[in-house]
């Protein structure tokens, strides 16, 4: 996983331990217990045990002696059962409540200086703010509401939300700085925003909703897991109830409470009790990576993954294509091809357009037009060409190779053999060629150049262990996406690629029963954001991909998918081994209860444990049960370790070693537990 190391903001975990246990007080509320089918279920045992302690006799005579100190200790037992799970919920919801708090703290009602219609200005409530309205924020100041920035340039500390000391240049007119979220600050300069939240609605307030837990609701695997451990303990409680008749056969009467601890020893109390911490955990994980999800489903959704569809530029190659040279064809030089490509990026304002003025400016190019008197053309996803309308009513532009041959047949013009060759020289090298026209003449190529970002072959190796197939999008010819394709290890690849196409990409995976997750930043990323399973955006891109994803990701680091990835799948590896360890610990509490209850009628020689008394061994069976809820509560938080493995390598693995491990540390542990209660006399 990703381990880089940054400035995280301060979480207040005091005093989360003592409020853990009066939660788990609070929770003992039988509207809260009902939510849990297996720990209801304890519940309602708990109560009836601690009736047949006051009252013995309350369902008839009761053998043995001292009937009403063994209910007793069963009783305590079986509430420190439901106190422990309790608090384990409780510790994974206060750490949501602790970050919660810390960025509480960052928001606040400050005044905001609001534009009006007539240009003038008022200061007032960031409460009263709505969506559409102007606000201006100035060095010194907090912005007090989400915007887009539509005038100005200025530094934003991002800090307090993002944990990143370094400002971020904020500007408008583009999908990675245009952005700006509520509770930041301005360092320097001023901007003019323009508000796209209504109070409440904000990302902020929404951070804040999930990461408290107040909007948790139950994934879909949640959910399939709790309704069958609903009806193994429905099972359980039918086998537990058609047992006094045979016992009363065999002339071997059982008591209540010995069949409360039989079906508390039977359902699977271990998971039962760990379940919502552990959903809880994965979500909090999630926010620990500096990511946030709009619900706990689009986590789990990560762990089911089939499918990874990723942006080439910022996800697999570093950052930006920079302009590295300028290849003159059709018999134009160096020089004429530089004054071309400065007049065709002269109002380009991405990273490769400036790359392009400024490899231009270094060959001295000129213009012998005034800038104010030209218009830029921005570019287009479905011309694939961005230029300038010169004063003189001439066309300069440049974009895909292919786009401007388009363009320079519709105006008359001839294409040049060089051309190709320039093409596919830039393209086999692994780069981005952009041809650069000015009317109906090709004048040459622009060599972007693209550079892998370290370690990704290494990391889509490890998706491919895992059954996750990766996909590379990009608007580059075939042979420069085959290239970067074949270099960074990924499975597939889709060039010239549109915002169409993207959507495509993932309908034709999910027609095959896949789940795909995408990663996206701009505005023309957000019908397929909205389409993939898990839509993953960056903080600094645009509203509307913030909106159409179900995460966001504050580092904005496209690759953070990958990562996101492994937690989800960390998530449901962890609840299948605490699950397997559950059942298996059944086993042992079978061998401990079973011959106490029968001891009279031969069932007895079962005892292989060599257990002191049926009381004794009763007794160990639950005080064990209870006990390893608390043991288990660091593994649930902190998740069971990753590994890189298929599915059926994790279990085998799992069946190892939670399975075989769940069933023979019971037997120890019970052992140990029965000296302990016959050496202090109380069984």
């Amino acid at each position: 996983m990703n381990t880089k190391k940054r400035h995280k903001p301060q979480v207040d975990t005091t005093g989360l331990y003592q409020r853990a246990i009066r939660q788990a007080f609070v929770k003992l509320h039988p509207r809260q217990m009902a939510k849990n089918p297996v720990m209801f279920l304890v519940w309602v045992g708990t109560l009836i045990c601690a009736l047949l302690t006051l009252f013995p006799a309350l369902f008839g005579p009761v053998p043995g002696e001292n009937p009403r100190l063994f209910n007793g200790l069963v009783t305590v037992i079986l509430l420190f059962t439901l106190l422990f799970a309790n608090f384990a919920e409780a510790v994974a919801e206060g750490r949501g409540k602790a970050q919660a708090d810390s960025l509480r703290a960052t928001k606040a009602d400050t005044k905001a200086c609001k534009v009006l219609d007539d240009g003038d200005t008022q200061f007032v409530s960031s409460t009263e703010l709505r969506q559409g309205d102007l606000i201006k924020v100035v060095a010194g100041e907090m912005i007090p509401v989400d915007g887009e920035v539509i005038d100005g340039v200025a530094s934003v500390d991002e800090s307090a939300i993002t944990g990143e000391s370094a400002p971020v240049l904020k500007e408008p007119g583009s999908d990675m700085a245009s952005s700006v979220t509520g509770g930041t600050r301005i360092v320097s300069d001023e901007l003019v925003i323009r508000v796209t939240a209504d109070p409440g609605k904000g990302f902020l307030d929404r951070m804040i909703a999930l990461v408290e837990g107040a909007q948790r609701t139950k994934t879909p695997n949640e959910i399939a897991l709790t309704v069958l451990l609903a009806v193994l303990t429905q099972v359980f409680l039918i086998v537990v109830v058609t047992l006094p008749p045979f016992a009363d056969y065999v002339q071997n009467p059982v008591g209540v409470v010995i069949l409360i601890a039989l079906l508390v020893a039977l359902i699977p109390t271990t998971i039962g009790g760990l379940l919502s911490a552990i959903g809880i955990a994965g979500m909090d994980r999630v926010a620990q990576f500096n990511v946030v999800a709009t619900s706990g489903r689009a986590v789990e959704a990560c762990g089911d993954v089939n499918t990874l569809v990723l942006d080439k530029t910022g996800t697999i190659t570093l950052g930006n294509r920079l302009a590295e040279e300028f290849i003159p064809v059709n018999g134009y030089s160096l020089q004429e091809v530089a004054n071309v490509a400065l007049a065709a990026s002269l109002f380009d304002q991405t990273p490769e357009g400036k790359s392009i003025v400024r490899l231009a400016e270094k060959m001295n190019a000129q213009l012998n037009f005034g800038r104010n008197a030209a218009e830029g053309v921005e570019f287009s996803a479905r011309t694939r060409m961005s230029g300038t309308n010169l004063p003189d009513g001439g066309e300069v532009r440049k974009g895909a190779v292919d786009a401007i041959k388009g363009f320079v047949r519709s105006r008359g013009g001839q294409l040049c053999p060089e051309l190709d060759a320039a093409y596919e020289s830039v393209s086999h090298l692994g780069g981005t060629p952009l041809a650069v026209a000015y009317e109906s003449e090709i004048y040459g190529v622009i060599y972007l150049k693209d550079i892998i970002k370290p370690g990704m072959r290494e990391r889509f190796d490890q998706l491919r262990r895992m059954g996750v197939r990766t996909v590379m999008l990009t608007g580059d010819n075939r042979i420069t996406a085959r290239v970067i394709a074949k270099e960074a290890g990924v499975d597939d690849f889709i060039a010239e690629a549109t915002p169409e196409d993207k959507i495509q990409a993932i309908k034709d995976e999910q027609a095959q029963g896949k789940l795909v997750a995408m990663t996206g930043d701009g505005t023309n990323d957000a019908p397929a954001l909205a389409q993939a399973n898990v839509g993953l955006a960056m903080n600094s891109g645009t509203q509307a991909a913030k909106e159409a994803a179900n995460m966001v990701d504050l580092d904005s680091d496209p690759t953070k998918l990958i990562d996101l990835v492994t937690i989800g799948k960390q998530l449901l590896i962890t609840r299948g081994a605490l699950t397997t360890f559950s059942l298996a610990n059944d086993i042992a509490k079978y061998f401990a209860i079973l011959p106490a209850m029968f001891a009279g009628v031969g069932i007895g020689s079962l005892n292989i444990m060599g257990l002191a008394s049926a009381q004794s061994a009763v007794l160990s069976a639950l005080l064990y049960n209870a006990l390893i809820i608390p043991a288990l509560i660091p593994l649930a938080l902190k998740g069971v370790k990753f590994r890189p493995l298929s599915a059926n390598q994790l279990l085998q693995r799992n069946i190892l070693i939670y399975g075989l491990g769940g069933a023979i540390a019971p037997f120890i542990a019970i052992k140990l537990l029965d000296v302990l209660i016959a050496a202090v006399g109380l069984a």
